[in-house]
């Protein structure tokens, strides 16, 4: 019986054998992480530099938009030179990585979507003691914190993860390393406790999604009690863009996750796995830009992009 130790590289699927097509992958693939790039750049850049955005929600902002470059990170340019240069194959050391990278951004997003949502909660629901719950100590410690306990945690899932023994070959059917699809290749009796953990995570993100859906629940009856209607449309325009980002989240994540895992690759899988691993770092800093004035206006003084001129 073959195990890990015997595996020195992981062949991953392809999006085509055609050469035009793996181009063309190249292609799509470079603008959009491109996009990503330059989104989430200008978006640190304008909070970094502009004193007026220096509050807990900008603060929690720049941090999303740093883990939005590592998270489009993981993956894109990988794929982008397995097609330049016709080949499928990662090294056991960079599927490993690859795994820890994308469990720590993944959960680290999530961690930090849930700090978000408590900070709108207690923005709109608790505003007269906002700067006492949310000063700049508090901030920091809740971003440490989140991104200090994610690291241990992926640490620990990523040796688990590689702790099995694959007797199923080196064959990944995905375009990066994905946990569900190296443990097809794991002996039957190897992969219980990754399956484990899988579980014990599966019930964090659900108790973190129910404190996402109490505190916009709270958040909601909140807003609806306050008298004037420019007050109402000034307190959800803070909270919609965070709103989208978790929908859009949460949705690709537990369509991704929940569809069943099929026995053979199929073009559906890919699709599935470009739209949670690719769409939420293209999408987030077009929400967040396009519907913040602050930030527009940040933008416009910075750049003078006539882009950024209108409301």
């Amino acid at each position: 019986m073959s195990n890990q130790t015997n595996i020195t590289e992981f062949l991953l699927l392809g999006f085509s054998d055609i050469r035009e097509l793996q181009i063309l992958h190249v292609v799509v693939f470079l603008v959009l992480y491109l996009a990503v790039l330059t989104g989430n750049l200008l978006i640190i850049i304008v909070i970094a530099l502009d004193h007026h955005l220096h509050s807990p929600m900008y603060f929690f902002l720049m941090n999303l938009s740093i883990l939005d470059l590592g998270t489009i990170s993981v993956t894109i340019p990988k794929s982008m030179a397995n097609s330049l240069m016709n080949t499928r194959s990662i090294s056991y050391s960079g599927c490993v990585a690859q795994v820890f990278f994308l469990v720590f951004f993944a959960v680290a997003n999530f961690a930090l979507l849930t700090i978000m949502a408590y900070d709108r909660y207690v923005a709109i629901c608790k505003p007269l003691h906002y700067e006492t719950i949310m000063n700049r100590r508090a901030c920091v410690q809740m971003a440490a914190s989140a991104w200090i306990s994610v690291t241990v945690y992926s640490s620990l899932h990523t040796r688990n993860t590689f702790a099995i023994s694959f007797c199923g070959g080196n064959m990944v059917d995905q375009f990066f390393c994905e946990i569900p699809q190296l443990l097809k290749l794991a002996c039957s009796d190897t992969y219980l406790g990754e399956v484990e953990v899988l579980i014990l995570s599966a019930c964090l993100g659900l108790s973190c999604f129910v404190f996402l859906i109490v505190s916009y629940t709270q958040i909601l009856q909140t807003v609806l009690r306050i008298p004037s209607e420019q007050g109402r449309h000034k307190a959800l325009s803070t909270c919609l863009p965070h709103l989208i980002v978790v929908s859009l989240f949460v949705s690709t994540g537990i369509f991704a996750y929940l569809k069943p895992t099929s026995s053979s690759p199929s073009g559906l899988d890919l699709m599935v796995a470009v739209l949670y691993s690719v769409l939420p770092p293209v999408m987030n800093p077009i929400i967040y830009s396009m519907r913040n004035k602050e930030i527009k206006a940040s933008l416009r003084k910075l750049t003078g992009w006539r882009l950024f001129t209108k409301n």
